[in-house]
């Protein structure tokens, strides 16, 4: 929708007329809702920000259209702010308030001006200020989700640490559930570490694991199917008696792959597996 540009051109000579004035009032009211969160500075500076944009969608030439060619440093702008207010951790609605409270700095200019224009410039004004808040609104949310995709992939990773315990033996010790997305994330940091180290053997240890069924199954057996292309024996460890249970009556096959109730089981299977000779005192391992 193209904005009326002679409204256009009087809210802009409005708005240059008393610059100071409104940037210092718009800081002033946008402090309210961020409690303190800003320096004095930093918010005079994010609003100077939004008050160009503003400026470049009354001056220039996209007809007031935020999508418009000639609007896109406004864009890139208000693109930013939300971007940096997302990575802070501003709400969505601290963020596009910042934008909206442009309208209450204006209404009071307006209330000594009894200009016929005033509803129209008003109207005007809002029209461009609302576009603005939206894309602010929408930006902002485009960014909280990618952290969130990012911070979940990142928790996804320490959460599924792969460890050396011996020369040719590793282990993934596996806590809470374990679904497809994790389940893609064990077998990644499984085989890379395979290939750094050139182990033998890997011991997939799911004493953290609160509940074996169907689906969780089938991600242990991709895993240890992955490794073994790589080479490398598969041990499941952790299998306590109510997983045992469980497993047994939901018909699930490990098939040839061994099985130990305890991670220090699985240890000295594979160590003597590579030929590790063990004494009656050193039989603890």
């Amino acid at each position: 929708m193209k904005v009326n540009a002679e409204a256009r051109q009087r809210l802009s000579a409005l708005l240059r007329s008393h610059e100071n004035d409104v940037l210092q009032r718009w800081a002033e009211i946008a402090a309210r809702s961020l409690r303190g969160r800003l320096t004095e500075a930093e918010l005079v500076r994010q609003v100077r920000e939004v008050y160009v944009a503003l400026m470049g969608m009354l001056e220039g030439a996209g007809d007031g259209e935020l999508a418009g060619a000639g609007s896109s440093e406004s864009r890139a702008a208000l693109g930013e702010l939300s971007r940096s207010w997302a990575r802070q951790g501003f709400t969505p609605t601290e963020t596009a308030n910042l934008v909206f409270t442009i309208k209450e700095v204006m209404l009071s200019l307006s209330e000594s001006d009894d200009s016929d224009q005033v509803p129209v410039d008003f109207l005007v004004l809002s029209l461009v200020v609302d576009e603005m808040g939206l894309y602010t609104f929408d930006t902002y949310t485009k960014a909280r989700e990618s952290i969130i995709a990012d911070q979940t992939e990142q928790l996804l990773e320490l959460s599924t640490p792969v460890v050396k315990l011996w020369d040719g033996v590793v282990a993934v010790p596996l806590v809470g559930t374990l679904d497809s997305a994790r389940a893609q994330v064990v077998m990644e940091k499984l085989l890379q570490t395979l290939v750094d180290t050139g182990s033998a053997y890997a011991i997939v240890d799911i004493t953290g694991v609160p509940a074996v069924d169907t689906q969780v199954a089938q991600h242990i057996l991709k895993t240890v199917v992955a490794a073994r292309l790589m080479g490398a024996e598969c041990i499941i460890s952790g299998i306590r008696p109510q997983i045992a249970q469980t497993v047994v009556a939901l018909g699930i096959e490990f098939g040839d792959i061994a099985t130990k109730a305890s991670l220090a089981d699985a240890l000295v299977h594979a160590l003597r597996a590579s030929g590790v000779e063990f004494s009656k005192r050193n039989r603890s391992l």
